[in-house]
């Protein structure tokens, strides 16, 4: 047993996960944040005056409102009209603006050790402030690929905010090469999750295992009191699929990967080109797309495996937005953020390359996004059903690949549920109640609520309008009077456990940053 346990221990070395594989390649772990320079508060007497509010749960704008907050907590929220004024020791006027709740964001992933290949990997502060800069407050780290200590770290300090960052939820991941040694048997991933639980992690993620492997990791998972998300790689979905993994009890299901093998009535296993490569981006892509052409939505087989699913209270986080490239390459690769907001080198990282994750468009035809936007017009047909008859769909938004964009891909995530059929009350309420019901934490966080974490955002206009201006670069509207093209800029403040985030300060800061390592790189390259 001495033996078994040493083969797969699990390394709590800062970094050392994954330099154990990057390490030849030269590649350094990501920055970790600074120290907290940012926001204000939290205060013992806040008090958010005259607002409407969108309180996360589905239900209508209602208002105005105060809200009043103690120190990190919501105490109360009271007509404005019909109650007497209070005061605080900081007081905000949201006469004309809307107040609704943090988002979650249900998958991401704040560095990718691959990047590393371009440069430097994308620095912990500039993921963590485009975040808040589009109200993201909580982030279900999947993977935890900077190495679980190094994560578990970060997580720590953003709980007690010595870091300007969202609430962090670390689930690391059994999957090679990010782990030091691969498992493969029931007893080796037995041991692998006694050995990670020690650590305080509330998690794990997924990939495709076999049977025996799958079976064990969720099985001791739920004995320890753990949550588990998959990411269904395909080499694998012919054994174990979405719903098999459902039935041994797995909590959520990542992208669309494993439902359409699950959702067929023609077979359980993909039909094949026969000189497929999985290891090869572009036609792993390309099959991504042909896999859902046996599917047929509304059939018997389509109703058995949503209300089982539904039954078995199993969570679908369908990153949307992640799917986007293949649909339309020319919009994701012309985004107008990307100017100002992508760093040079996960901008070098998004470009065509057999090497980096993501990158398949190098030969992307236009029958390609055809018939990736037949498919993806069965996929959006699922989430909105599965949603219709009360399964719990989250917004995630597995930026930093493709061209997307951290906290701009979050935004385009709640503008896809709207296109998938939500009402924007509902999207909403999947980027908030249902991603904090998704990682057990809805008695803290997720709906603007006496009781709840004061994790709220301010906005300007009401969002419910128009998404659009909740992006980082606003929304661009004609003003009729002065005939001019203005910027809207809806997102006004974000507010985590208390604590008052200006957004235009955010973004300003990551500007500058995105400055800076342009001149520096150009200095580098003039000499």
């Amino acid at each position: 047993m001495a033996k078994e346990e040493k083969s797969i221990k699990f390394s709590m070395v800062p970094g050392e996960e994954i330099m154990t594989y990057c390490k030849p390649f030269g590649i350094e772990p990501a920055e970790p944040a600074p120290p907290r320079k940012e926001g204000k508060g939290p205060f013992n007497h806040l008090v958010l005056r005259n607002a409407m509010v969108i309180d996360g749960t589905g239900a209508p704008i209602h208002g105005p409102c105060t809200v009043v907050v103690d120190k990190n907590r919501i105490v109360r929220i009271v007509n404005s009209i019909f109650s007497p004024p209070e005061s605080g020791d900081f007081e905000i006027d949201c006469t004309g603006m809307y107040v609704l709740p943090g988002f979650v964001d249900s998958h991401v992933h704040i560095g990718n050790p691959i990047q590393g290949m371009t440069g430097k990997i994308t620095p912990a502060e500039y993921v963590y402030k485009l975040w808040l800069a589009h109200g993201i407050t909580t982030v279900r780290e999947c993977g935890a690929l900077m190495g679980l200590k190094w994560t578990l770290n970060e997580e720590r300090k953003s709980l007690v905010n010595e870091i300007t960052a969202p609430r962090i939820m670390t689930y690391p991941t059994l999957y090679y090469p990010w782990m030091v040694t691969e498992v493969t048997d029931a007893a080796a991933t037995v041991s692998w999750v006694n050995e990670v639980a020690k650590s305080g992690i509330t998690g794990i993620k997924l990939f495709g295992y076999s049977p025996e492997v799958t079976k064990a990791l969720i099985t001791e998972a739920k004995k320890r009191g753990l949550r588990t998300s998959c990411h269904h790689t395909v080499t694998t979905t012919s054994r174990v699929n979405a719903l098999d993994s459902a039935r041994l009890g797995l909590t959520s299901t990542e992208h669309f990967l494993g439902l359409a093998e699950a959702l067929s009535d023609k077979g359980t296993e993909q039909n094949y080109p026969y000189d497929y490569n999985f290891d090869d981006e572009l036609m792993r892509v390309r099959q991504d797309a042909n896999m859902w052409r046996k599917v047929e939505p509304y059939n018997s087989k389509w109703n058995a495996v949503i209300d089982e699913m539904i039954g078995l209270d199993f969570t679908v986080v369908p990153t949307l937005a992640a799917w986007e490239p293949a649909i339309d390459t020319m919009r994701c690769i012309w985004a107008e953020w990307h100017k100002d907001y992508t760093l040079p080198a996960l901008w070098r990282y998004f470009q065509p390359n057999p090497m980096y994750h993501w990158s398949f468009y190098w030969d992307w035809t236009t029958a390609d996004e055809i018939s990736m936007k037949e498919a993806y017009q069965k996929w959006l047909a699922f989430v909105n059903d599965y949603k219709n008859r009360g399964g719990r769909i989250t917004a995630g938004s597995d930026e930093g690949f493709g061209f997307q964009l951290f906290g701009f891909a979050f935004i385009r995530e709640i503008e896809l549920l709207q296109e998938a059929g939500f009402h924007p009350l509902e999207a909403i309420q999947a980027a908030s109640m249902k991603g904090a019901e998704l990682l057990g934490v809805e008695k803290e966080i997720g709906t603007v609520e006496p009781g709840k974490k004061a994790d709220l955002l301010v906005t300007t206009e009401n969002p419910l309008q128009n998404f659009k201006i909740l992006y980082g670069t606003g929304h661009m509207r004609l003003n009729r009077t002065t005939g001019a093209v203005e910027r809207i800029k809806g997102l006004r403040w974000t507010i985590k456990d208390g604590i008052i985030y200006d957004v235009e300060e955010l973004l300003s800061s990551v500007r500058d940053m995105v400055v800076a390592e342009k001149e520096a790189e150009a200095k580098a390259g003039g000499k």
